[in-house]
């Protein structure tokens, strides 16, 4: 039996996010992230 299980990693739940000065995304340096299952 396979199994595939699929992770993505993403900004953790208790951060603000910040978006980028130019506003075309978030600012991901020096954030925290977590697993999503």
């Amino acid at each position: 039996m396979k199994v595939l299980v699929a992770v993505k990693r993403v900004v953790d739940y208790n951060v603000k996010i910040r978006v980028k000065a130019d506003e075309t995304g978030v600012e991901l340096a020096n954030v925290k992230m977590s697993m999503n299952p």
